[in-house]
């Protein structure tokens, strides 16, 4: 089956998706509110499932080609002293944001993604004209709160998240757990350093929840992770000049189905999670190879739409609740 799909939302989903089923001889329209590429920064994890997802829209060995693979990393004490080591045959990719939205982008036809050109919701019912719609609009999704309308809003997790970049080569994966308090240390690419942490945010201050400045942001880490050593002071020494992203993390309760209608919600605009088990982007990927797929192979779309759902809703729903729970033992109290 073939016919005109429009896609909400110019992401890593959104993108996925559209490859797949540009593949597949549909005509797609995506349509992004931002002016280009939504670029945040930073290093993703592309687990096997993911990567497997890759292959089926014929990107795998472009990814791999740009990522780095790492099968060994470390679960530390604030004082260094190891926790959890993991090693051996199982493993991932890290690839940087930029990298991987550059990878989704090339190659698609020209003018297939309109940037800076938002939907509104008066499009989307009952489908103006497309024979289905497809939100990969992220957490606060517009075609969720517009077709789904039982569909409850996100959920704060309790914790906030900081995140950035900073020059020098890190060989390692490692993450240190203390007190309502992670620090983590991933390669970005051959010479540059990943780094991100999290905290309770019953730590900050009533001024510092609300600052969106970098040096209060900077101050906070350091005074949360001062003396934890190794790559952590090195980071910590360089906040100022390479800046740091801060953001309250929250996650998208169940909903029921993740289709209606016509229309299908995939990535985070259908399941968006806390970040503590690096799934949030696999699992945007997978779903646009799956909803590609069934679209590509079945006769309707109703029966196309069932298909993912059936085969997404379940899985994805139980690494929210699983990475929900990860995130409640490192920064809210319960690993103490």
């Amino acid at each position: 089956m073939n016919g005109r799909a429009l896609v909400v939302g110019g992401g890593i989903a959104g993108l996925a998706v559209a490859r797949g089923l540009v593949r597949g001889g549909w005509e797609v329209d995506v349509r992004e509110r931002l002016d280009g590429p939504p670029d945040i920064g930073g290093a993703l994890a592309v687990w096997p499932g993911a990567m497997r997802a890759f292959d089926r829209l014929g990107l795998g060995e472009r990814l791999r080609e740009r990522a780095e693979y790492r099968s060994d990393a470390a679960l530390l004490r604030p004082d260094g002293r190891k926790l959890v080591g993991v090693g051996g045959r199982a493993g991932g990719h890290l690839i940087s944001r930029s990298a991987l939205l550059d990878i989704l982008v090339d190659g698609l036809p020209d003018g297939l993604v309109r940037w800076n050109t938002p939907v509104t919701a008066a499009e989307l019912v009952p489908g103006g004209g497309f024979d289905v719609v497809i939100g990969a609009d992220g957490i606060h999704s517009l075609v969720r709160r517009t077709v789904f309308p039982h569909a409850s809003p996100p959920r704060a997790l309790g914790s906030v998240a900081y995140r950035g970049t900073l020059p020098g080569r890190v060989e390692g994966v490692t993450e240190i757990w203390g007190g309502r308090r992670i620090f983590g240390v991933t390669p970005l690419d051959a010479h540059t350093t990943n780094w991100y942490a999290a905290i309770d945010q019953r730590l900050l201050t009533a001024a510092e929840h609300v600052a969106r400045d970098p040096g209060i942001h900077a101050r906070v880490l350091r005074r949360e992770f001062g003396g934890w050593g190794g790559q952590a002071d090195r980071i910590l020494a360089g906040l100022e000049a390479h800046g740091v992203d801060r953001r309250e993390l929250l996650d998208l309760p169940s909903f029921g189905p993740y289709v209606r209608w016509r229309h299908a919600l995939i990535g985070d605009a259908a399941h968006a999670m806390a970040p503590n088990l690096g799934r949030g982007a696999c699992e945007s990927v997978v779903d646009a190879a799956v909803l590609a797929d069934a679209l590509n192979e079945e006769p309707t779309v109703a029966r196309a739409l069932t298909r993912y759902d059936r085969a997404r809703r379940g899985p994805t729903r139980r690494i929210v609740a699983a990475s929900r729970f990860l995130n409640r033992i490192s920064t809210t109290g319960l690993n103490r």
